[in-house]
């Protein structure tokens, strides 16, 4: 018998889709400050939708210092008795760039193939329309919801989420929950049936290197001042021996080598990497003694996002340039310090330095945490059985090596866990050019986000007090 809630949020997937499509042509790009109408506008359009669902209590939080993009809450309490659960997404999108290698324009959303691309369609504005859209299917149906629900829209996820721990410790009793239940993390692999249950930490910053007062003629200086594009390359080689493992004194402090257990769990998941590398061009490459999951998945990495400095125009311009930049990022793993990791990795840098440079440390991208959720937790016994009844097969649990700030954050701040329930695919191009949706992920979403909501109402909320931190 079809679930009448289910029915109807089937049937508005059209209504579902135009709304989807009207966000995403909002360019919420939060690290632009350029952007800041796009992300207003976005604000508006969610908090607009909240309001005809019939949400109460809505309002933007901030840290109590008022900086950063705000969060958008709102509630409805509707279910005395029953679980309260925070639902997490994000408003915010990455920048679009580079431009040139989109077929279409990132912020005008378009339809081919049975796909929806534009910037932040799958990251995360798609998967946050599907459980928004679950929601107002059971107000539309049942007039209530069948577990109390707290809604927590962030506007900062993409940039690390830098003022989030301020808005749980400057909201805490407002957003007290039993559990986090994540629009955000996306599934593995379309052709497997998965649940996320742990993802990598993060923390980032910028350097510069400088050599001179200014930009210098490569004749009359050349050979005589140190060019601090060759400075800094040396500086970013020297983060990695030639056998992948970072060369960073005091970087895998904490870190744990997986288990037998652990890397035979893994061996066993069904991947293979020729058909995974040949599908992006790429050839398997990392840290020496380890499969490309466990790499993926348990351990840590230093990248270089972006490098440049002189001159990149057209035709010749003999130059030294007098200064270079880059922009570099950490994944990290349980039993890292994320704020250890990026500080020793600072520190090699400076310890690297040569005597003829002067280097400068700058735009901290904010830092969270590996986390992953402890296996028996009833919210994740919720998602399992979801995805059973949903898809007729037990989903693999496996981890995500991008990061998800709110998991270890929340945590960490609150004392609650988080189940990541996103209906995005990991292929589909999120912070690349090409960006899309699924448009099946859409009816799978809404089958399942109805479902786990009616399995969390049988849970009696006492059974997540051990849970609470």
């Amino acid at each position: 018998m079809t679930d009448p809630v289910l029915a109807h949020a089937l049937d508005r997937q059209p209504q579902l889709i135009e709304t989807l499509k009207t966000l995403v042509a909002c360019p919420s790009v939060g690290a632009d400050p350029a952007m800041a109408q796009g992300m207003e506008d976005a604000r508006r359009i969610v908090e607009a939708r909240l309001v005809a669902m019939g949400f109460a209590n809505a309002q933007r939080l901030t840290p109590a210092d008022g900086r950063g993009q705000p969060a958008i809450y709102a509630e409805r309490i509707d279910a005395p008795g029953k679980p309260t659960i925070l639902v997490y997404a994000h408003y915010d999108v990455q920048p679009p760039d580079p431009l040139a290698k989109w077929e279409t324009p990132p912020f005008e959303p378009v339809e081919r193939d049975g796909r929806l691309y534009g910037r932040g369609i799958s990251d995360d504005k798609g998967p946050m329309m599907i459980a928004l859209e679950t929601l107002a299917a059971f107000v539309a149906v049942e007039g209530r919801l069948p577990v109390n629900v707290k809604l927590l829209i962030e506007g900062e996820e993409e940039t690390g989420s830098p003022s989030l721990p301020g808005i749980l410790e400057a909201h805490r009793a407002l957003l007290a929950a039993d559990a986090v239940l994540s629009a955000d993390g996306a599934r593995w692999r379309p052709d497997l049936v998965a649940l996320n249950v742990g993802s990598r930490g993060n923390a980032g910053f910028e350097v510069r290197v400088q050599t001179a007062a200014q930009d210098l003629h490569s004749g009359r200086y050349g050979g005589i001042v140190a060019n601090p594009l060759h400075v800094l390359s040396k500086l970013v080689a020297s983060l990695h021996s030639d056998d992948g493992r970072i060369g960073v004194p005091g970087f895998y402090d904490g870190v744990a080598e997986p288990t037998n257990a652990e890397r035979a769990e893994i061996a066993a998941i069904p991947y293979d990497e020729d058909m995974g590398f040949a599908a992006i061009g790429a050839k398997p490459h990392g840290e020496a003694g380890y499969s490309s999951l466990e790499r993926l998945w348990m351990r840590p990495t230093v990248d270089v996002n972006g490098m440049w400095g002189g001159y990149t125009g057209a035709g010749s311009k003999t130059v030294i340039p007098n200064e270079a930049f880059a922009k570099l990022t950490m994944r990290l793993v349980p039993g890292q310090d994320p704020d250890t990791a990026k500080q020793a990795v600072i520190a090699h840098l400076k310890a690297n330095l040569p005597p003829y440079a002067k280097m400068e440390v700058y735009g901290d991208r904010g830092q969270g945490g590996a986390y992953a959720v402890p296996p028996d937790h009833p919210l994740l016994k919720a998602a399992v059985s979801a995805l059973e009844h949903t898809t007729g097969q037990s989903p693999l649990k496996v981890r995500i090596g991008a990061s998800l700030p709110l998991t270890e954050i929340v945590s960490r701040v609150l004392g609650l866990d988080t189940v990541m329930f996103s209906f995005a695919l990991s292929d589909e191009n999120f912070h690349a050019p090409n960006e899309f949706f699924r448009r099946s992920s859409i009816a799978d979403g809404l089958a399942a986000w109805v479902r786990i909501l009616r399995e969390i109402a049988q849970i009696a909320p006492g059974d997540f007090a051990p849970y609470r931190r």
